[in-house]
């Protein structure tokens, strides 16, 4: 829920746009909250995704936004179950399920969040979180799926994922696809990583950790620390 004002979000999104441009070699997405996508649909260097969607096509639902006026405004991705949707808004797997199969209907591209908190175990949480969530997700649509591992002590003020255990928690990831999907299909899965990134770590995720890509939280709120991030993966 930032920046606070349309003049701020512009300013940001605008540094970051002109820069990035400079790097071929990575995609950048933004996903700015709702009340600003129609100011950023005319960017050529970025992809605009959302925070978030409804599970229901249309209808009564005040305050909702559904995906196919997030498809129509010019998006091609969705975060899906972000933790911060799960902690406070108290999303189920259940109810991220439904999501993330609107998304697929809608043609929106869903980045699937899943991860686990402080003193939970890791192998118990994702194997759950992923095997709830891809309910009847076929193995045409798990190829349309981005998983982002986001360990919520990681987020915000937390001590960063170290790059091996990310690469352990990758490793599970792709364990756990294989097992619901094929072994071809879990590394043909994109994982990504989310928590407490910043161009100091960013290459690490990428080489290290061999993830596909970040979830870039406070730093994204920096344009000339966010290029920095954009800048180091895309050099490797």
């Amino acid at each position: 829920m930032n920046p606070a004002t349309t003049k701020e979000a512009k300013n940001l999104f605008d540094a970051v746009a002109s820069e990035v441009k400079k790097f071929k070699n990575a995609e950048t997405i933004i996903c700015p909250p709702f009340c600003y996508l129609p100011l950023f649909g005319s960017a050529k260097s970025v992809t605009l995704g959302a925070q978030d969607l409804f599970w229901e096509m249309q209808g009564a639902y005040t305050g909702e936004v559904s995906g196919k006026m997030i498809k129509d405004i010019g998006c091609d991705y969705v975060i899906v179950g972000h933790s911060e949707r799960r902690q406070y808004a108290g999303e189920t797997d259940e109810v991220i399920n439904e999501k993330l199969k609107t998304a697929l209907k809608c043609d929106l591209t869903p980045i699937l969040c899943v991860g686990e908190r402080a003193g939970e175990e890791i192998g118990e949480v994702v194997t759950k979180q992923l095997t709830d969530c891809l309910k009847d997700i076929s193995k045409t649509q798990i190829r349309e799926i981005i998983i982002a591992y986001e360990p919520v002590w990681a987020i915000g003020p937390g001590d960063a994922c170290l790059p091996d255990n990310a690469f352990k928690a990758n490793l599970l990831i792709k364990k756990i696809l294989t097992n619901l999907y094929s072994r071809f299909l879990a590394d043909n899965t994109k994982v990504i990583y989310g928590g407490s990134v910043d161009s100091k770590n960013a290459s690490d995720y990428i080489k290290e950790s061999q993830m596909q890509g970040l979830l870039v939280g406070g730093a994204s709120l920096e344009a000339e620390e966010f290029v920095k991030i954009v800048e180091a993966i895309s050099n490797l």
